[in-house]
């Protein structure tokens, strides 16, 4: 009933899982991912034990493949179970048992896992592994496996129909505030297209939650200043500052407001002119 990809970074600095399925809230059931560690996706009948214990093999050292034997070796109804995993140094592992409802299967290479069940047919993995391996080994670890998601998708995906998609990524200190280890954790839990509308939260999250580049940043001169002061009170905020905290536009505007992101400065030009 899902379909996923589970991967680690080409630089070895991330760990992730991208999933989508006609289930409710796939998100909830199927990712789990620790820095430094490794991640794992648990579907079909999933048994959602896999995750901490997958992880916790995994910080033992184990790699990928032991892990897998490790949690299917005491489980009864191992073979409705459907798991792909990726250890610390990018090797993988994925295992479809064989009460799983059809077509169900998966591929695993160096640095990734992808599976799914109840697919229209084994095009919708090849075309995820096709995605997956056409990106661009430089781009964020969530932008690749959603280009992988996106492609499984488009093939067909769960023969069912569609529900709900999930992304979820993790890189040492790459939380927000810099606290914990969570680079991504976007949930679509129901909606008629949630793979496109991943996409957009992505969107949005890189916006929001990311810090703009040298070449993104606006210098703010006296006279843009005005110009922003007036835009923010035009919109009901007693100045620029204010306007920014509002919109929560912190990642993208300097602290001293020496300078502004090119994104957020033609979003308040044009909020200003619409209101």
């Amino acid at each position: 009933m899902t379909f996923s990809i589970v991967a680690r970074s080409a630089d070895g600095t991330s760990w992730g899982v991208a999933v989508a399925s006609k289930f409710l809230a796939v998100g909830s059931a199927v990712p789990a991912a620790a820095a430094g560690v490794g991640a794992i996706a648990t579907q079909s009948f999933a048994n959602t034990a896999y995750k901490p214990q997958g992880l916790a093999a995994l910080a033992q050292g184990l790699s990928a493949a032991a892990t897998l034997e490790r949690l299917l070796a005491d489980d009864a109804d191992r073979e409705h179970r459907q798991v792909g995993i990726v250890d610390a140094d990018g090797g993988s592992a994925t295992f479809t048992g064989s009460g799983c409802y059809g077509w169900a299967g998966g591929t695993a290479r160096d640095g990734y896992a992808i599976q799914g069940n109840i697919l229209t047919g084994p095009e919708v993995v090849a075309a995820m592994e096709q995605a997956w391996g056409s990106s661009d080994e430089a781009a964020p670890l969530d932008v690749r496996l959603l280009a992988a998601l996106a492609a499984g998708d488009a093939a067909g995906g769960d023969s069912r129909g569609r529900q709900s998609a999930a992304v979820y990524v993790v890189r040492r200190g790459a939380g927000y505030g810099g606290f914990d280890d969570v680079a991504a954790d976007l949930r679509v839990d129901d909606h008629p297209r949630p793979v496109e509308e991943l996409l957009r939260l992505r969107d949005l999250h890189e916006l929001y939650l990311t810090a703009s580049t040298e070449a993104e940043r606006v210098p703010v001169t006296p006279d843009l200043r005005a110009e922003l002061d007036a835009r923010a009170a035009d919109l009901g905020r007693a100045d620029f500052a204010a306007w920014v905290g509002a919109e929560n536009y912190e990642m993208r505007v300097a602290d001293d407001l020496t300078w502004i992101d090119v994104r957020v400065l033609a979003i308040i030009r044009a909020a200003a002119l619409t209101e």
